[in-house]
């Protein structure tokens, strides 16, 4: 592979399957936001209608709590994103609302269903209105359990993604719910080009959390499996100055780092033996993270150091 040339920008037009489509989003925090992003980023046409700010937020502060934890996140996932505020507890924000829906081809929610209902914006009651409309509903969790509170976190843990007493690095279910509303963007327009007619889709951000664990749950990933630790080529090591990432998991690659390490390389299970372990953590700790770098690029290696 030509690193130099992968670096270099891609001068393929990136391609707008959403353009023309408008969206009108209600969604709040992450999910939603970042599932309007991709949608933006695919050509839609997005606004967002927000609640007032808490009396208590500071002013100039965004009805949406990410913009009062994390400004410059807001600001990213909002780019070219039309903002307005409607107090949708109120006739005069309903009347805004409904005023975006009678243009809109996509809504999308991160209520309870509940909240929903209270909000006259049940799936039923749209549909007879908006007959074009699809609705992507972001939850939770699925069907009776969208009414549960939780979080991130708690998807996580329950997927069995959270270990010992550390936080996750990102949050997982999270950006992979958005993934997920961004698809589903996709599938009912689809739909609705085919029939006309507009669909409701649920996004659940637990089976977004159960679908980033499927590796795990198949034992990839588990302590000693070949992606879990068990195999010589793909693990995290110590160097003189750093750490590196090593991912010599192929047998091409694992046979690479054999020859670079002075062992042989024409038996891959031998990638597995306590042996093989020690003597690639004993040839990285003598190597600084400037000398695997240019090892990578010399022998073909896939590897990442670290501080």
């Amino acid at each position: 592979m030509n690193t130099t040339a992968a670096l270099k920008p891609s001068t393929v037009k990136p391609l707008k399957p959403l353009k023309g489509v408008r969206i009108v989003s209600l969604a709040l925090n992450l999910p939603g936001p970042a599932a309007l992003m991709r949608c933006q980023q695919m050509g839609a046409s997005c606004v967002k209608l927000e609640p007032p700010p808490h009396p208590s937020a500071p002013k100039g502060t965004s009805g949406d709590p990410m913009g009062l934890y994390n400004r410059g996140a807001y600001d990213e996932l909002h780019h070219q994103v039309r903002i307005a505020q409607a107090d949708l507890k109120t006739e005069k924000g309903r009347k805004a609302l409904h005023r975006e829906l009678v243009k809109a081809d996509v809504l999308l929610t991160s209520f309870r269903p509940s909240a929903l209902t209270k909000l006259g914006l049940e799936w039923q009651t749209l549909h007879k209105l908006y007959p074009q409309l699809s609705c992507v509903a972001i939850v939770g969790a699925p069907g009776a359990r969208a009414e549960e509170p939780g979080h991130d976190l708690t998807y996580l843990a329950e997927s069995h993604l959270v270990t010992g007493l550390d936080l996750p690095p990102t949050l997982y279910a999270d950006m992979g719910g958005s993934l997920m509303a961004s698809e589903a963007v996709l599938q009912a327009r689809l739909q609705q080009l085919t029939s006309g007619k507009g669909v409701r889709l649920e996004v659940a951000l637990s089976d977004a959390a159960a679908y980033l664990a499927l590796p795990r749950h198949w034992g990839l990933t588990t302590q000693g499996a070949a992606v879990g630790g068990g195999h010589a080529g793909y693990r995290v090591y110590h160097c003189k100055d750093g750490r590196v990432a090593l991912a010599a998991l192929e047998p091409h690659f694992a046979a690479s780092l054999a020859t670079a390490v002075g062992l042989p390389s024409g038996n891959i299970m031998a990638m597995f033996a306590p042996a093989t372990h020690q003597a690639i953590a004993d040839y990285l700790l003598g190597q600084t993270r400037a000398q695997l770098d240019a090892l990578a690029v010399s022998k073909d290696i896939p590897l990442h150091t670290l501080p």
